[in-house]
């Protein structure tokens, strides 16, 4: 769940990589490390300020500051300067407080390859047609072991993934991989990524937008635009499938989905990679499940505590409910299985999600008045403790049938865990059809 200081604002916990590996490496001048030493002491004080916990969960924060600017200053490159600022908010290990790097204009990177941590493994589960990746033999059900030396584990993959994506994107990338269905061949791959400035991003785009906020959608994030928006798969009578990767919903469009369902018996809500969204929208859903106000939990704030509920509409959903997770499902994602678990309103199937459950706000470092800025850090405002007295952050909802796909299901583009979910409502939907229904949809470049 993310707030935000003026009007309502969204994180997904999707990012992009834009910056090129070079600029990191340039020596830094006296004006960069003064910049940096300027936004290391906002964040620290907006840290300082808004953090949730007035005990920064036993972490001696002055020292951990002091720390800090003291390897700001003998930092030789201005990447070295923002990494240790990362470390810093790392350092709170908060899913919901870490840094946001300055983002240049003209340069997007797109790696080629996805991958997923699924039960305790990390396996790739899509590769971009025509990239380098797939050239090289790169294929879903490959288990990826590890990403330029640093494994991966469900332990530290989405610190890989922040570092690489987010901190430190790469021109390339060597890949230690093993075979996915046969698992018996290891390899090493280098995997070049996919440059494109701004210049070409502008060319290939204007014509479709008639020259208009060309600027704007180049510097979009990945695959925003796309994953935004609901999918809907009707079933005959049955069966109401909706796919939702973020909480960012009008509430015409919520008015809708709710109209299509109660034409059904049955909906699977297929919350797997959805990064959360907004708090009201996630609220007005889950309630529109219920025909009374529900309590969901309380946040938790450095000032006290407040309730946080989901409140019941007349014009609801009263059938079956299947929630489908996985472990990239987050924030408003976890909140939705989990209250459908608490209240018994539902059954939520698949994988352990992340465990990333905070209530968040962005902080901009303004090096000037009047400047707008990307470059900042999000800091949780409040932990969400549910109705059960437990806190998901770090420990994630624990799905009431685990259902996961395996490297050949990947390979071949099944999907065990929806095929399974419509089998508890009395539906036929072979893993084959089911992985057809909702085709995985690459950004543009």
């Amino acid at each position: 769940m993310t707030g935000c200081k003026a009007g309502n604002c969204v994180l997904l916990f999707i990012v992009t990589g834009s910056l090129l590996t070079s600029v990191w490496c340039q020596k830094m001048s006296s004006f960069e490390q003064q910049n940096d030493q300027a936004m290391l002491q906002q964040i620290a004080s907006d840290v300082k300020k808004h953090y949730y916990d007035p005990n920064f969960r036993g972490l001696d924060w002055d020292s951990k500051v002091r720390e800090t600017k003291q390897k700001i200053e003998h930092a030789d490159t201005p990447g070295r300067a923002l990494s240790e600022i990362a470390a810093l908010l790392d350092s709170l290990n908060d899913s919901h407080t870490f840094f946001l790097p300055p983002q240049p204009n003209t340069y997007h990177l797109d790696y080629g390859w996805k991958a997923q941590i699924i039960g305790d493994t990390c396996y790739v589960t899509h590769v971009r047609p025509g990239s380098d990746a797939e050239k090289k033999g790169i294929k879903p059900g490959d288990e990826l072991m590890g990403v330029n030396g640093y494994a991966t584990t469900k332990k530290n993959f989405l610190k890989v993934e922040y570092f690489f994506n987010l901190l430190r994107p790469q021109p390339s990338l060597r890949l230690v991989l093993r075979d996915g269905p046969s698992q018996e061949r290891e390899r090493t791959i280098d995997v070049a990524t996919k440059l494109s400035t701004l210049d070409d991003l502008v060319k290939d785009r204007a014509h479709s937008l008639g020259g208009r906020d060309a600027f704007r959608l180049a510097r979009s994030q990945d695959a925003v635009v796309l994953i935004t928006h609901p999918k809907m798969v009707e079933l005959g009578d049955e069966l109401m499938i909706l796919q939702l990767r973020a909480f960012i919903l009008s509430d015409r469009e919520i008015d809708s989905i709710i109209g299509k369902a109660r034409k059904h018996k049955a909906l699977i809500v297929d919350l797997r990679g959805s990064g959360g969204g907004n708090a009201a929208v996630f609220s007005q859903l889950l309630g529109r499940m219920f025909p009374k106000t529900v309590k969901i939990g309380e946040l938790v704030r450095r000032d006290g505590r407040s309730s946080l509920e989901a409140k019941g509409y007349g014009d609801r959903f009263d059938g079956k409910i299947i929630v489908l997770i996985d472990s990239a499902s987050a924030s408003g994602a976890e909140l939705f299985a989990r209250a459908i678990q608490i209240e018994k309103r539902g059954v939520v199937i698949g994988d352990v999600s992340s465990g990333r459950v905070k209530e968040s706000v962005f902080y901009p470092f303004l090096p000037h008045p009047g400047v707008i800025s990307s470059q900042g850090a999000y800091i949780s405002t409040a932990d969400i403790v549910m109705t059960d007295g437990a806190s998901l952050e770090g420990a994630g909802v624990k799905p009431d049938e685990v259902v996961l796909p395996t490297a050949v299901d990947l390979a071949e583009g099944r999907d065990p865990a929806m095929s399974h979910a419509a089998e508890t409502v009395g539906v036929k939907l072979s893993p084959e059809d089911a992985g057809k229904m909702f085709p995985y949809e690459w950004p543009p470049l």
